[in-house]
């Protein structure tokens, strides 16, 4: 209601009577009560004098004080009326209505009242609202009534807002509820207001929903959606959705657009009327068109999704652009969408801007925001930092977090401002005390490094914290680090890991890895290797290179899941086209290697893949490929370029390949002083090889001037690192004073170190030393040895090949030896021996016919050539007696004595008798097992123990086996000293007992009986010999067996156990206990009873426990050696490649750090290699710390060593030999 309450002149007079004044004279205020003569006196000389004022006051007097007078105070009242005193014209008025001292008279009241409500005397003018409402003094007229009405409302209004008087809400409610009770619909609102909001007035929800009834009822459109209101919420009244919607809709249909906004909710939502979209729609659309904005939006979304109309882009389109024109932010982003998605019209980018910028610029702040991201995008105006500044800092200081944080990056990294380390961090901290996890962590990082504030850990702790307990994942991996370094607090492994957890399980990839880590190492958490490979494999998932490298190792040895070499694979491929060179590199060799994965084009793809990132070992790698034509054709000139490429990043045997390139013109001009140069080059890395080849340079004047002194000093380095052509050619130099004295005694030693690795010259050289007593003592046995060493090579020496049988004038087949007479000398003996018997004998002739060397031959050798016999040990079905035979093993013929040279040396030739029991009739089944043991004997001299010939014990006429003495006795008797040697040293020894199993398993025979009894050891510990195959037989023969099993129990596989055939596997299970011997130094099972238990204790899956300190790729090995199922065990061949691989890459490492200055780069190994290499060389040094005492362990009684029956044990199927064997 509009009002003009400012032109009204009120004051306290319009209530009461009387203006309050001071007398002029006594300075007494003048009242009702109180009147003295002076102030009379005083009055009545201002009335006279004009004093409208006293005029009035002394009517006052006249009529209610100590001396009335109504004649008088009706003369001063007519006399300061017609002064225009407009109290005066009230009480005058009043005085004619009341009728005192001057008769009623109504109308001149209603004139009076009239006079004075035309001064706005509010007294008055409700006065005068009676006269015309009941036509009093006049005639009746409402509309006049009305009029006087309003005027008390304005009254009303001009005390609640203070205007032309002191604000005074009771007064307000005193005239609203006056104009009331006149009927005034507009004064029932307000009234009700009043009441509903306790205003003026105590609050009272009845009588607020009373007046608002009132005012609806009479036609006050506004009052409607009031007391819709209170309809819906049951204020003052009963709730009452059908009343509400009812009001609502007079009130819309009315005209009051709100009104028509929730009419239209009402119909949308079913509220007090059945859902209607179609009239929802309507009134929707009629509130919008009558300007209510928020109608607007609703109507274009309702347009958007067809909802009450047809579905029109256009007109929803239409409808936010209206919306937006009128100030709606929300729909200024809405709109900003349809231009940028041209959703509804066509696509505009500059229009879409210019809606963020109107948003912006009446102060939607988020509009500043994604503004300020546009001008720093460039999307729809150019690319402006600076203007991309200004909105970010305006939606900052509007509390828009992400601006914060953006404009705080602005400062640090100076875009569209100077840069400012301090405000940045002002910035960071200002949205971090505001809940932003974000900007939490980079204040962190702030105090972690000092920007922009001091260093201050503790404080960088504290926002990592708070930033990992509001679920911040990069804050948890942070929060860790803290705990782990005891970075600004206590280190603490424990709440390391759990923050390393939770920021893994939530995808933070570095957190997976090092989670990894921790389960692999028990660092904060128990041990667990399948968690550690599980978080190593979700590192490697999401493209972690290093998980990756690591995944990759776990699956190829199995390491917390099962070997996987596929797998393996598989990562290695992954990695290497993930751009991971060192991948490219391993995945190169993988492909390199024999097995189903070989493809020597792939090999060089991955290998040139690796060469061009950088890859050192690649290159070289590459160039040998180039070389060889191996995955491409032969190319000389680039495998050149690439061994150059090696060389240039340091590569050692680049330089080594590269001088050789120059020695011997291959892919570039020959150059001897570039070769020389190169030699020395790899020499000053290391290089042993280079070693010899550089002394050869010096010795013939090769690139270099001729330096007899140099060639040996380099010839004994080379020698001193393994180099057994140096070790030779050093001998050759000590032989004849060539840049050294001559010394005898050094040519052999070296000899003997060049022979012990396997060079042929220095075996002939070392045996004719032996022959001679040059350098040694002169020792037969020992030169029969090397002879027999030379021959198994298969490779004829160089001498052999030009000496001549003297009978013949042919060249000898073998050392000393010619066939084609000796055969005739053998055959001339037949008739001065027998045996007695003809399997025997025949088994003797056939050999001694057919012998190509000394270590071929057989004899039947006369019991009375042996002497010293003694008991020595006993084996499970035989005795074994030490003895001297007389004569000795045939070495050759003297044709000059024309008799057999035997090395006897002077004192008979020690030997072994192993005495068959009940063996005076044997058959020539029996014989074709001894004939297995001879036929692998010949394949290999030094992996067998040496079948001389038979003889037979006169007293009991049982045969005897006469075989080699092995001094150090058997390998179970050398395991208190074998547990002290290196792995390389253990390995060697297994090397030998495999190539000896590889002989039998690849004359399609097994063993039968091997355990560490059945092999002996020599007396220097350098060769091992297999004994006892009196069990061998052919495979095929043995699936039909149904022969006594027979066996050292520990040793025994559990499908020998259930009565199944005896296969190469079961040799391989047999192998993987002696594995374990190497590493305990004590027999497997030795505190155990070898009885029923342990047989069904073994067919369920135990296994001797596994020592500390075992390198974990030889348990994996062993593992796989003694795997229940035969089938996932490992070949002979396998084995032999594994533990090949292995020396190599440990040979490798020591030659390189033969200084001391230990270093793990060995070239031309992959990962998985590298990881081997460095468990043995780590076991070693574990080895070197520990005192291994294997001797006290206690044997149990019933633990049985040697071979027997197990048929006692074994009488009934049980549950023991029914355990699956799992596939």
């Amino acid at each position: 209601m509009e009002t003009k309450c400012s032109n009204l002149n009120i004051s306290n007079n319009d209530i009461n009577t009387m203006n309050v004044k001071n007398c002029l004279y006594c300075n007494k205020l003048f009242t009702k009560e109180l009147w003295c003569e002076e102030c009379i006196n005083s009055l009545e000389k201002l009335a006279e004098n004009g004093n409208k004022e006293a005029m009035f006051n002394l009517a006052i007097h006249y009529g209610n004080g100590t001396e009335k007078n109504l004649e008088k105070a009706f003369y001063w009242y007519q006399k300061a009326v017609e002064n225009g005193l407009k109290d005066a014209m009230l009480n005058l008025a009043i005085h004619y209505k009341g009728g005192e001292e001057t008769g009623k008279n109504l109308e001149k009241a209603f004139h009076w009242h009239q006079k004075t409500a035309e001064k706005d005397h509010i007294k008055a003018i409700i006065n005068l609202t009676i006269c015309h409402k009941n036509g009093k003094g006049t005639e009746k007229n409402l509309e006049k009534a009305f009029y006087c009405y309003q005027k008390v409302l304005i009254l009303a209004l001009c005390y609640e807002n203070g205007e032309g008087t002191v604000k005074n809400l009771e007064k307000a409610f005193y005239w609203y509820q006056k104009a009331v009770e006149n009927g005034n619909e507009e004064a029932m609102l307000i009234l009700a207001i009043r009441y509903e909001y306790g205003e003026g007035t105590e609050k009272n929800l009845e009588k607020a929903f009373h007046w608002y009834q009132k005012a609806a009822e009479n036609g006050f459109v506004i009052a409607m959606s009031y007391l819709a209101i209170c309809y819906k919420n049951g204020k003052g009244t009963e709730k009452n959705l059908e009343k509400s919607f009812y009001w609502y809709q007079k009130a819309a249909e009315s005209g009051i657009k709100e009104a028509m906004l929730i009419l239209a909710l009402c119909y949308e939502n079913g509220e007090g009327a059945e859902k209607n979209f179609e009239k929802a729609f309507y009134w929707f659309q009629k509130a919008a068109e009558n300007g209510f904005i928020v109608a607007m939006s609703i109507l274009a979304i309702y347009y958007i999704i067809g909802k009450g109309t047809e579905k029109n882009l256009e007109k929803a389109f239409y409808w936010y652009q209206k919306a937006a024109e009128n100030g709606v932010k929300k729909v200024m982003f809405n709109l900003v969408n349809r231009y940028y998605n041209g959703e509804g019209i066509e696509k505009n980018l500059e229009k879409a801007f210019y809606w963020y910028q109107k948003a912006a610029e009446n102060g939607a702040k988020e509009a500043m925001f994604n503004l300020a991201i546009y001008y720093k995008n460039g999307e729809g105006p150019d690319k402006n930092l600076g203007e991309a500044f200004y909105w970010y800092q305006k939606a900052a200081e509007n509390g828009v977090k992400e601006a914060m944080i953006n404009l705080a990056i602005c400062y640090k990294n100076g875009e569209g401002t100077e840069k400012n380390i301090e405000k940045a961090f002002h910035w960071f901290q200002k949205v971090a005390e505001n809940g932003i996890k974000e900007a939490m962590l980079i204040l962190a990082l702030c105090y972690e490094n000092g920007e922009g504030t001091e260093k201050n850990l503790e404080k960088a702790f504290y926002w990592f914290q708070k930033a990992a307990e509001n679920d911040y994942t990069d804050a948890m991996f942070n929060l860790a680090i803290c705990y782990e370094n005891g970075e600004g607090t206590e280190k603490h492994l424990k709440k390391a890991f759990y923050w390393y957890q939770k920021a893994a399980e939530n995808g933070i990839k570095e957190a997976m890895l090092i989670l990894a880590f921790y389960y692999e190492n028990g660092k904060g958490t128990e041990k667990n290797l399948e968690k550690a490979f599980y978080w190593y494999q979700k590192a490697a998932e999401n493209g972690f290179i290093i998980a990756i490298s690591v995944l990759i190792v776990y699956h190829e040895i199995g390491k917390g899941t099962e070997e996987n070499l596929e797998k393996a694979f598989y990562w290695y491929q992954k990695a290497a086209e993930n751009g991971d060179k060192e991948a490219m590199f391993n995945l190169a060799n993988r492909y390199n290697v024999e097995g189903s994965k070989k493809n020597i084009e792939k090999a060089f793809y991955w290998y040139q893949k690796a060469a061009e990132h950088g890859v050192k070992e690649a290159m070289f790698s590459l160039a040998i490929r180039y070389n060889n034509g191996e995955g491409t054709e032969r190319n000389l000139e680039k495998a050149f370029y690439w061994y150059q490429k090696a060389t240039d990043n340091g590569h050692t045997d680049g330089m080594f390949s590269l001088a050789i390139c120059y020695e011997n013109g291959k892919g570039t001009e020959k150059n001897i002083e570039k070769a020389f140069y190169w030699y020395q080059k790899a020499v000053e890395n290391g290089h042993t090889d280079a070693m010899f080849n550089l002394a050869i340079c010096y010795k013939i004047g090769k690139g270099t001037e001729k330096n007899l002194d140099k060639a040996f000093y380099w010839y004994q380095k080379a020698a001193e690192n393994g180099i057994k052509e140096a070790m030779f050619n050093l001998a050759i130099c000590y032989k004849n004073g060539e840049g050294t004295e001559k010394n005898l005694e050094k040519t052999f030693h070296w000899y003997q170190k060049a022979a012990e690795k396997d060079h042929i010259k220095a075996m002939n050289n070392l045996a004719t030393c032996y022959d001679n007593g040059k350098g040694t003592e002169k020792n037969l046995e020992k030169a029969f040895y090397w002879h027999q060493k030379v021959a198994e090579s298969n490779k004829v020496s160089p001498n052999n090949k030009v000496e001549l049988c003297n009978e013949c004038k042919q060249p000898y087949t073998d050392y000393q030896w010619c066939q084609q007479c000796n055969v005739k000398q053998f055959q001339q003996d037949f008739s001065k021996w027998t045996s007695k018997n003809k399997f025997i004998d025949k088994f003797i002739q056939e050999a001694q016919l057919n012998a190509k060397n000394s270590y071929e031959i057989l004899e039947w050798i006369p019991y009375d050539k042996l002497s010293s016999i003694n008991y020595y040990d006993k084996g499970g079905f035989s005795e074994i007696h030490k003895a001297i035979w007389l004569d000795g093993p045939i070495f050759s013929w003297n044709f000059d004595k024309k008799q057999w040279n035997r090395c006897n040396f002077q004192t008979g030739y020690e030997i072994i008798l192993k005495t068959l029991n009940k063996s005076s009739n044997l058959n020539n089944k029996f014989l074709e097992e001894w004939k297995y043991h001879y036929n692998c004997q010949k394949k290999s001299f030094s992996k067998f123990i040496q079948f001389f010939g038979i003889t037979q014990d006169p007293n009991s006429l049982n045969y005897i086996v006469v075989m080699s003495y092995a001094k150090k006795g058997s390998l179970r008797k050398c395991l208190s000293d074998i547990i002290r040697f290196t792995w390389q040293d253990k390995l060697h020894l297994l090397k030998k007992i495999i190539l000896g199993l590889k002989v039998i398993h690849e004359s399609n025979l097994t063993h039968g009986d091997f355990h560490d009894g059945n092999i002996l050891m020599s007396d220097n510990h350098n060769e091992l010999f297999i004994i006892d195959l009196g069990l061998c037989k052919p495979v095929s023969d043995l699936q039909d067996s149904d022969n006594e099993i027979y066996g050292v129990l520990p040793y025994m596989a559990p499908e020998i156990l259930r009565n199944n055939p005896y296969t190469p596997a079961s040799d391989i299970y047999s192998f993987s206990m002696i594995m374990w011997e190497f590493t305990s130094g004590i027999p497997p099972f030795k505190c155990e009873a070898h009885d029923y238990d342990l047989i069904l204790s073994i067919c369920k899956g135990e296994r001797p426990k596994i020592i500390k300190n075992t390198p974990k790729c030889y348990v994996n090995l062993m593992k796989k050696c003694w795997d229940s199922n035969p089938a996932n065990r490992p070949t002979i061949i396998m084995l032999e490649n594994v533990i090949s691989e292995w020396i190599g890459c440990i040979s490798d490492y020591y030659r390189i750090n033969s200084d001391g200055n230990y270093k793990f780069d060995v070239p031309n190994i992959d990962n998985q290699l590298k990881d081997v290499m460095l468990e043995f060389v780590m076991a070693n040094k574990s080895l070197a710390q520990e005192q291994v005492n294997s001797s006290i362990t206690q044997s149990h009684p019933q633990a049985h060593y040697t071979s027997r029956k197990l048929a006692e044990i074994l009488v009934q199927k049980t549950q023991g030999f029914e355990c699956a064997i799992e596939d």
